[in-house]
């Protein structure tokens, strides 16, 4: 398994200890920038790490920036990325078994003992396959499409939650 990580400056930090982490532990890891703490716009380094996930130079990414937040929604704009901002392992667990995340967001000032917790469970968590979920991922990529088909209201059944 390739990881990619990417950070905006205020992620930084813990983007570097992260990759020092998951290489310790064995994995492989791209860098995908920022390489500073000076104020850079974490967009570029979201959309890159999305493109990189989608080609599938990398098996999954972490993204990291201030909140968590901005740069998530950066990279839920690349097509087929399913990104989640995470806080805690029951987050990291429930992105990955029940929406298939390819990338996980953090903020950049967890603390680095809690991003690692979050980071493996994340890592070591694996997609349900539910049909329930799979359906609604499915959905999510069918409305990804151009000629996307909107669905009835009226013609969908009742769904399991």
């Amino acid at each position: 398994m390739v990881i990619g990580l990417a950070s905006d400056h205020r992620g930084y930090r813990l983007k570097q200890k992260l990759l020092k982490y998951l290489t310790k532990i064995g994995y492989d890891t791209i860098d995908l920038g920022t390489d500073r703490t000076a104020p850079v716009d974490y967009p570029d380094f979201a959309f890159l790490l999305g493109e990189k996930v989608v080609s599938g130079e990398v098996s999954v990414g972490i993204a990291i920036c201030g909140s968590g937040i901005g740069i998530s929604i950066a990279c839920n704009k690349v097509k087929g990325i399913r990104c989640a901002k995470v806080d805690s392992i029951n987050e990291a667990k429930s992105a990955k078994l029940d929406n298939d995340a390819n990338i996980l967001a953090l903020n950049g000032s967890m603390p680095t003992f809690k991003a690692k917790d979050i980071v493996d469970t994340f890592l070591k968590t694996a997609f349900s396959g539910l049909e329930r979920h799979q359906r609604r991922i499915d959905m999510i990529s069918d409305y990804e499409t151009p000629k996307r088909k909107m669905r009835k209201k009226d013609d969908e059944e009742e769904h399991e939650c």
